[in-house]
């Protein structure tokens, strides 16, 4: 019906393409100013955290072990969105008020950071013992056999599913609208508000969210046949 009536009606049809070419500026200054941003900062944090997360699963330390596992368990148990209200419209109840953008980071770091710690902790018990006990043979520590042997292996087998995480970050940064930071699914929003093509605006911006992950997965191939030319078959 929608499509019908456009076809029947050339001005509407013109009016269409008229808001779809005038909000692609404002669309595109969303992802690059805000949607890319936002999904790089909070990947890098979110694998600090989740590298030390793993780290702390590994640990022979119970209470580090524990820590980690309830962080995990209450971040993977818990939906991302559940989790960015609580942070932006829960915490100022007791006195602590986060503006949008730095709430969005510490949500969406704390989510990527419990996923990727269980990729990372796979990743590390990937590897043999027996790297272990050879850098152990060449007096190395355990600081020292982590840095040098375990983590540069255990990085090759985790940038495939870490390369997924961070597709599927791009695309989670449409919740950040709700807590209103003015990333790209929030200028879709706020443009709809004022013309009421809702289908077309919300088109236009999944059409720019897959030609970024488009172009994010050929990226993720090429680290991947890269990164496969120093693996022995």
């Amino acid at each position: 019906m929608y499509l019908n009536n456009m076809l029947i009606d050339p001005e509407r049809l013109e009016r269409l393409t008229n808001i779809a070419e005038s909000s692609l500026l404002p669309l595109v200054k969303g992802a690059l100013l805000y949607t890319i941003p936002l999904a790089v900062i909070t990947f890098v944090i979110g694998l600090a955290i989740a590298l030390l997360t793993a780290l702390a699963r590994l640990s022979s330390m119970k209470l580090l072990q524990w820590t980690a596992r309830a962080y995990v368990s209450a971040i993977r148990g818990t939906p991302l969105l559940v989790q960015l209200f609580i942070i932006f419209y829960g915490l100022p109840t007791i006195g602590i008020t986060i503006d949008p953008l730095p709430a969005a980071i510490i949500g969406f770091s704390l989510n990527v950071g419990a996923y990727a710690s269980e990729i990372i902790r796979a990743a590390i018990l990937s590897i043999p013992k027996g790297q272990w006990e050879a850098a152990y043979s060449l007096g190395m520590d355990d600081v020292q056999t982590l840095r040098r042997i375990i983590l540069p292996q255990a990085a090759r087998v985790s940038v495939p599913p870490l390369s997924n995480t961070f597709i599927s970050l791009v695309k989670d940064t449409s919740l950040a609208s709700l807590i209103l930071v003015a990333e790209m699914f929030r200028k879709a929003q706020e443009i709809a508000a004022t013309n009421y093509e809702f289908l077309l605006l919300y088109t236009e911006a999944a059409l720019i969210y897959w030609v970024i992950c488009f172009f994010l997965s050929i990226v993720q191939g090429s680290m991947e046949k890269r990164l496969s030319r120093y693996v022995v078959r």
